[in-house]
Formats: structure tokens, sequence, C-alpha cells
């Protein structure tokens, strides 16, 4: 078993158009590459990372240049599958004042969504791996596409792999016939070894009604207590994950969020620092920034030290709503300098 950490999902074409406006408005469209797994490889990479990035694209000129994309930011591309028509594309509309943000899939018909168990040879795409980074987006797509996630997260639990998992419920995806999203996605937990959603997700799977997230000031008093509670259902769907974590954001307005997070692990509740972000540039991939960030701390810092794991992985999050595009593209040593500078960890809590 190597150190490589291999994410699989569906890369992403994203078109947005420039200064907040409307998708009606304007004659030009600006594109870029996406997609939640493939934004935690980039983001792995970015922070030095040997990470390989596992998909299925058109052999055309979108297609190779989605994976040129991940190559040129130190993303491995070496099993990439090439067949079908096209990529799969989201249209991103800013939110501005009032107005909330929006996405619109086109994805239907692309080449991942056309992928089957056994088209990848998984045994050798995790021969030098440690690690498995799926969401449920992965399984999300067509019914063959969730038999292939699970394809590969059983060969990499028989070869001993760290399953982790991001919940990443979007219900607009599930709309393949006999679509189950609750069902499959608890099926995905009882596999996780490291898991992270948002308080959304974990609303829709536990049926628990989430626990009000309003701060519009760092000093806000979370109910850490209920949290507590909440999480010992939670870990009744995932008995063998050892780290769970928990994101939560209040939008103020358009542009200005605050953002933090809890984790729970070794039997304790970590909680960070609510982070107050006043000029948001692009709040797409924050929760991937997350989970590269968590993956790329659990190697750095000692397995027990979960408050500062946490503590980056907020930190990696936060940085990512000054990046425009979906990717995060700041190294560890900027993240640190986060970490460590004003933004200093304060008002810690640790609950038994």
């Amino acid at each position: 078993m190597g150190n490589k950490i291999v994410t699989f999902g569906e890369l992403m074409l994203r078109f947005s158009k420039g200064e907040k406006m409307r998708l009606s408005q304007g004659k030009t469209f600006l594109g870029n590459y996406g997609g939640s797994e493939a934004n935690v490889a980039v983001s792995l990479a970015m922070q030095g990372e040997d990470v390989e990035y596992v998909t299925r694209l058109p052999d055309t000129q979108m297609g190779r240049a989605g994976a040129m994309s991940l190559r040129q930011l130190g993303v491995g591309t070496d099993y990439i599958l090439y067949g079908g028509d096209r990529v799969g594309v989201y249209y991103f509309e800013e939110a501005a004042s009032l107005r909330n943000a929006s996405v619109t899939y086109d994805r239907a018909g692309s080449a991942y969504s056309f992928l089957q168990p056994g088209m990848i040879d998984w045994r050798k795409a995790l021969a030098d791996a440690s690690v498995l980074h799926v969401s449920g987006i992965t399984a999300a797509i067509t019914q063959p596409a969730a038999d292939a996630t699970f394809e590969a997260i059983e060969v990499a639990e028989e070869m001993g792999l760290t399953i982790s998992i991001d919940l990443n419920y979007r219900k607009n995806l599930w709309r393949y016939e006999g679509a189950q999203p609750r069902e499959t996605l608890k099926r995905m937990m009882a596999h996780a070894d490291v898991m992270f959603g948002d308080v959304i997700e974990y609303e829709f799977i536990t049926g628990h009604e989430k626990i009000p997230f309003e701060a519009v000031t760092p000093d806000y008093d979370m109910n850490l207590e209920a949290y507590r509670r909440w999480y010992e259902e939670i870990r009744l769907l995932c008995p063998r994950c050892r780290k769970i974590m928990i994101g939560m954001r209040n939008q103020i307005s358009s542009s200005h969020h605050t953002l933090t997070a809890l984790l729970w692990a070794d039997g304790q509740m970590y909680n960070a620092r609510i982070v107050d972000i006043p000029n948001v540039v692009d709040p797409m991939g924050v929760g991937d920034a997350f989970d590269g960030g968590f993956l790329h701390a659990l190697r750095i810092f000692p397995d027990t030290d979960n408050q500062r794991i946490l503590d980056y992985s907020l930190a990696a999050a936060s940085l990512k709503n000054t990046i425009a595009g979906d990717f995060n593209l700041s190294t560890e040593e900027e993240i640190l300098d986060v970490l460590d500078s004003d933004y200093t960890i304060h008002n810690i809590k640790v609950y038994d």
C-alpha cells in the first residue's frame, strides 16, 4: 500500500456569466472545469499530496481539455477511462443582493453516466493508494454508476484502504428509475472510515430536524449539546467511522457568509471557531475544500490532534471562498499562514 489518494467522480464543465449577470443576460459565457471529487483532488494536489483522479470522459477536445486542466494542477489522470460523447455541464448563476445563486444541470447522457461496473480496473488504479474518496454525487447519476461506486468501495476495503465519503446529497440529481437516495447514502455511510456532510444532508438521512446555525458574528452561541445528541444518531449509521465532520454555513447576504464545522472523533466532539467572510468571491467547492484540507491534515498532524485537524480544514474551506472557480488553489503554506495568524482559533470547547 502506498500513500496516494484516489478520488472518483464526474468531471463537470461549468458555465456562468460574469459580473453577476443572469444566465439570460450578455453574450459571453465563462467556462471552467470542476465537480466535487475533482475539486478534492485539486485541493490535495495543491497541498502537496500524490493524488489520482478517476472518471470517464469522452475522447474529444473537451474531454482531453478537462483531463489536461487537472494535470496542469498536479493531479494524476492515468486511470481516466475514455469513451462516450460528451462532458457533463452545469450552469451557475451567481447570487446578488436578494437573488440567490442557482445551478442548472445538463449532464444527462454524459460519458460518466454510461459508466458500468467492470470498466475500471480498480485493483490497478488503487495499487499505490491508501485512501479512496467518493461522494453521494458519484452514485447519484445512474444506477450503473452507483454500482461502479460500490465496486470501487468494496475493492478498496479488500485492499485495506481508508474509505472517505462526502454525503453530497443533491436532490435534483437522483432522477433515474428506482433511485433511492436515502438508502444508497446510508449504504455508503456503512463503509465510511472518514465522513463529511452538512446539516441539510444529515437532516435528510436521519430525519432529525437540522439545528439552526444563524451566526452573523463570530461570537454566535451554538447549541453544542444539541449537536452532540445528533451525532449519537449519526454514529449508529456508520459504526466503523473514525472521524465524522459536519460543516455549516450561514448566508447573511450574497457575499457575506459565516462558516464553521464540528468533528466527532475518538468519542469526543470538537468545534472550530466561527469564521466571518464578508467578501465572498465564489462559494462553489467550499465543502470540497473542507474534504481536501481534512484528508491532508490527517497526514501532516498526529491522528489524535483532532482539534488541529479540524481547524486546518476550516481554514482551507475559508480560503476557498476567496478564489474564483470550483478549485481550491490554496497551498499548505497559505492555509497554515491563515490558521496561525489573526485567524487564530479561540473559544475551544471539547465535549465528552
